[in-house]
């Protein structure tokens, strides 16, 4: 686990792409409430928490808990940022510090999809995970119907482990997930 204070995180894409990653400041919060309201009904389909953030203090509450993930040497929750706008954001799910395992997550607003956003984050994660905390192994679990989002680990050469049965609830279904990992003796 960390045991210092850690620093806010900014992570550059390579080859002067126009976006980043960094962790969010309470005042991201009107910005990121607008990204999920703006693409509510689509996010619906793969987040159950999509309805659950319903305001903008519901945003500022994520960044609160999002800064003590990250205070506590935790993982962290961060924004992907395009040409200075908050596109999605991608994060790693509480570490599992005894098997020194940590599960990715990621979404993004429509109008950011396309640009290899998603996938350049995930490698940048997975590099931060094998090399700042040092863990073993890397989760990433899709809903079986959501192929963009499989599309993420398989074209980043996760090995598919197989399908967790209706493992994810949403208020009137389960849907099953496709469980994908990476260890660090795999990564490039």
């Amino acid at each position: 686990m960390i045991e210092h204070e850690p620093s806010p995180i900014r992570l550059h894409y390579p080859d002067n792409t126009p976006a980043e990653l960094r962790t969010f400041e309470r005042s991201d919060a009107e910005a990121l409430f607008a990204l999920i309201e703006k693409n509510r009904s689509d996010l619906r389909t793969w987040l159950p928490w999509v309805d659950l953030n319903a305001s903008v203090k519901d945003s500022e509450k994520f960044i609160t808990n999002s800064a003590e993930q990250l205070h506590g040497g935790n993982g962290f929750q961060i924004g992907i940022w395009y040409k200075g706008e908050l596109g999605g954001v991608i994060g790693f799910h509480p570490i599992d510090w005894m098997n020194l395992c940590v599960m990715i997550g990621y979404w993004l607003g429509e109008e950011f999809r396309g640009k290899g956003l998603v996938t350049e984050a995930v490698r940048l994660l997975v590099n931060y995970a094998f090399t700042q905390y040092q863990l073993h192994r890397v989760e990433i679990k899709c809903a079986t119907e959501n192929h963009k989002s499989i599309a993420i680990p398989q074209r980043l050469g996760f090995t598919e482990e197989g399908t967790l049965r209706e493992a994810e609830r949403f208020s009137d279904h389960y849907v099953d997930l496709i469980v994908f990992s990476m260890l660090e003796s795999e990564w490039p």
